[in-house]
């Protein structure tokens, strides 16, 4: 078994998966290291925007071979029912996490990049090399680490990553369903104490993922009872869950949802995807963002692996968090201001009124969480 590599990336996400498939495609030796198998739901929006498309490009990845249900509009309402409707400004689309992972995980091992399924327990660095030790298959020797392990990980601890003692209040909560809903549309439907976005992915089926606040979840501590004494209070998630048929012999849950700030380097780590800042899923573009941080981090190392960039490890870490603040600190600060927005009934009310006096306001709105298309240079 190869032990030793140039990059070593720990999560087989989207942040860890494009960054594996990028740095192969250029001849860098790379070990990824997950510890779940494929294919696998992830609790996930699953909408995409287009943004992602020239560097999918790039990387020879054809959403549209993998079932992917392309959307062009924006749908929000109130708590109490009231809509606002928009174009989005670049499009987007849906596709599963079950699939796209899995095609991904696919495209890697075609590359060359050596995969393992096992779980890391630490990593340590030292004299200019990391040791990476895992719970089966032992020790792993790189000259670079990117951490793409998701939202919340033992590593947090090990690491000694601020935000790991803390406790989240959020609990996110997905499903498939078959449905009746519009296919070009992505909606968000707000309630109290969280938001519920839908929209289709593959196989005409659609995503239904809420996130909620525990304190409001845990007086039902029980996902059906919930969703009928609170969700279906909003009268379009009545509907839906009403006539809606479950794919799933049970939704799928995530506790401890962190959003509080963190490092996109830690201890010489390069973080990215939610490893490296988690936005609210109301904004819905967390995974574009963790396929542009795997693009920035990997063009980087390339640079440094091909002699294009010749300059000290500090200097690498000082560019890379350059390059994530650059693309991202704006759309996590507007990601914060909106949530708080949207969990205020109060606030609600006068956000729909405005919308409404001026149409024009939303896909501006919308543009503070989204990029420009990713540019391949």
């Amino acid at each position: 078994m190869t032990t030793e590599s140039y990059v070593l990336i720990i999560g087989g996400g989207l942040a860890g998966l494009t960054s594996a498939i990028h740095l192969a495609k250029e001849g860098v030796s790379v070990i990824l290291i997950e510890k779940d198998s494929y294919p696998k739901h992830k609790v996930c929006g699953e909408y995409i925007s287009n943004e992602v498309l020239p560097y999918f490009n790039y990387l020879d990845i054809n959403p549209e071979k993998i079932g992917a249900v392309a959307i062009s509009k924006f749908v929000i309402t109130t708590q109490s029912g009231n809509t606002i409707k928009s174009k989005l400004p670049l499009g987007g689309f849906g596709i599963s996490r079950y699939s796209l992972d899995h095609f991904l995980w696919q495209k890697a091992a075609a590359l060359g990049v050596v995969l393992i399924n096992d779980q890391v327990l630490d990593v340590q660095y030292k004299n200019d090399l990391f040791q990476v030790y895992t719970q089966n298959k032992g020790q792993f020797t790189t000259k670079y680490v990117i951490g793409a392990y998701g939202k919340r990980s033992i590593l947090d601890k090990t690491l000694n990553r601020g935000f790991s003692t803390k406790k989240s209040p959020w609990l996110a909560v997905k499903g498939h369903y078959n449905a009746d809903f519009d296919v070009d549309t992505v909606a968000l439907h707000n309630f109290e104490g969280g938001y519920c976005g839908l929209s289709k992915v593959e196989n005409n089926r659609v995503n239904a993922c809420y996130l909620v606040n525990y304190e409001s979840f845990q007086r039902y501590k029980d996902i059906q009872v919930f969703q009928d004494a609170v969700m279906k209070k909003n009268k379009h998630l009545n509907t839906f869950f009403n006539e809606a048929q479950s794919i799933f012999d049970k939704p799928i849950t995530i506790s401890q949802i962190n959003f509080d700030k963190k490092k996109p380097v830690e201890n010489h780590v390069f973080m990215t995807g939610d490893a490296a800042g988690l936005i609210h899923p109301l904004c819905g573009n967390g995974m574009a963002m963790a396929i542009q941080g795997g693009q920035i981090i990997s063009k980087l190392l390339t640079d440094t692996y091909s002699k294009k960039l010749e300059v000290s490890r500090a200097t690498i870490e000082e560019m890379y968090l350059k390059d994530w603040n650059t693309a991202f600190s704006k759309r996590l600060y507007a990601g914060r201001v909106l949530q708080k927005v949207l969990l205020n009934s109060s606030l609600q009310k006068m956000s729909y009124t405005i919308a409404n006096m001026v149409p024009g306001i939303v896909p501006k709105i919308i543009k503070q969480t989204h990029g420009e298309p990713l540019v391949v240079c």
